[in-house]
């Protein structure tokens, strides 16, 4: 019998855009905590909820694994996790309250709870774990398990129904951390999809963790504003061992900034040379970090793309958000990467305060100078915990929370409606395949561009 069941209430089930994408990724947060719990002693399993296709599934692990303990972990490394999507949280709540049916004790983690513990603890969580949760999880699995005299409430970094514990600090040695459980994944099963789907494998990869930066609309890390790096001979050898045991056609690796620490890349590119474990990858980065000498060790390292954190062509808007890149270090980055053969990504965010027409324009005229390989378009979240939340707090409406990460609803009274940046989002992607597409007037509709621009500028 296991003593801990692990899972994870996001689902592609529950999120009709990432479902339709067809790329999921494993869940490395909760593939880290498990190792770091059996690393401790303890008897694990896992019910990965990615690829469920029901409910039911969930309920099913708990009566074939009978564990003692059950753990909700959210993946933190996974950018939809660190955003309050209503589907998400209900399947979370409802794992609890399958668990706790069963005398299931129950510990959850992650971003959703970390920020809103009422729902979870409400379900029946006997705790929510706030921050890194490695060193809280085992220490609070060693007091269920009776295996020290502490109770819940002397251990950090918890958050109880009866008030929350000390904060613990950030975790500084990462190389220190046992590797993620990969073990107890159905790795088969996610290479078939994106075989099928996209004729390649994909896997993701951690190196980092935290954020030094202080764009004020971001979700703040649950390791802070830290940032803490693997040393690059650990990461080429879990990239060497994916390489021979999994044979992934391509990389994610989901740090929230990657290479930020001075040579770190052209190190790793060495490392990876060495040990014959190059493969293509994808990461995200900032456009005023990726000098000649950087975008040359990545390209090295075998870089395939960058998403560049872009957010808007307007240089008052980013001043606004605090963001600390300038306009032209998009155009000057973007120029780089394409010289050494990397694709260019954009994310974009409308919708910040301040924004009208002539900075929306800026932003699509940025897209269609530049011409990246794909955007990714989204609308300013408040987030509970960001300084763009706490100033606009008081014009939050009723829904304070997106159902899934297309909803694109427009929360606080922003510069335009909901409609419109639905609107605009259709159109911004419309315009950026339009001079590269033949035919793309089939694809759109032979007036369907001109009429999306007029309904645009209706709405607004």
């Amino acid at each position: 019998m296991s003593a801990v069941l692990f899972g994870q209430g996001y689902s592609l089930r529950l999120d009709p855009k990432l479902q339709a994408a067809r790329q999921p990724y494993a869940p490395l947060g909760t593939l880290y905590a498990a190792a770091a719990a059996r690393a401790a002693g303890h008897e694990v399993a896992l019910h990965d909820s990615m690829l469920a296709s029901s409910a039911r599934e969930w309920e099913d692990a708990l009566g074939r694994v009978r564990p003692r303990h059950a753990v909700l972990y959210e993946d933190s490394f996974n950018y939809l996790a660190k955003m309050s999507l209503q589907r998400a949280r209900e399947s979370a709540v409802a794992m609890i309250r399958a668990a706790r049916r069963r005398g299931v004790t129950v510990l959850a983690a992650g971003p959703d709870a970390a920020a809103c513990a009422e729902p979870y603890l409400e379900a029946g969580a006997a705790a929510v774990i706030a921050g890194e949760g490695e060193a809280a999880l085992v220490e609070a699995l060693d007091v269920l398990d009776s295996r020290t005299t502490s109770t819940l409430a002397e251990v950090r970094g918890l958050i109880l129904r009866e008030g929350r514990t000390p904060p613990r600090p950030p975790l500084r040695d990462l190389d220190g951390l046992p590797p993620p459980a990969w073990d107890l994944v159905d790795v088969e099963a996610y290479r078939r999809v994106w075989k099928t789907h996209h004729g390649y494998f994909s896997m993701n990869v951690l190196t980092t963790r935290g954020c030094p930066y202080r764009c004020n609309w971001c979700a703040t890390p649950a390791q802070g504003r830290t940032y803490a790096t693997r040393s690059a001979a650990s990461v080429a050898r879990e990239l060497a061992w994916l390489k021979h045991r999994y044979a992934p056609d391509h990389i994610a690796f989901v740090d929230d900034i990657f290479g930020l620490k001075p040579g770190w890349v052209a190190e790793l590119a060495d490392h990876l040379s060495a040990q014959d474990a190059v493969i293509p990858f994808k990461c995200l980065s900032r456009a005023d970090r990726l000098d000649e000498e950087t975008v040359a060790a990545l390209a090295r390292a075998g870089c395939r793309t960058v998403w560049l954190g872009a957010e808007s062509g307007s240089q008052e808007i980013l001043d606004a958000m605090d963001k600390g890149t300038r306009v032209e270090d998009i155009r000057a980055a973007s120029r780089r990467l394409r010289a050494h053969g990397i694709e260019v990504g954009f994310f974009l965010l409308f919708g910040y305060p301040g924004e009208g027409w002539p900075e929306i324009d800026e932003t699509r005229a940025l897209v269609k100078e530049c011409q990246p390989d794909d955007i990714g378009v989204s609308v300013a979240y408040p987030l509970p915990g960001t300084r763009f939340h706490d100033t606009v707090a008081a014009q939050l409406g009723a829904q304070r929370h997106w159902v899934d990460s297309a909803d694109l609803a427009m929360m606080y009274e922003g510069p335009f409606t909901t409609a419109f940046y639905r609107a605009l989002h259709r159109v911004v992607h419309a315009e950026l395949r339009q001079p590269r597409r033949r035919g793309w007037r089939r694809w759109l509709g032979a007036a369907a561009l001109p009429v999306a621009r007029w309904h645009l500028r209706s709405l607004a």
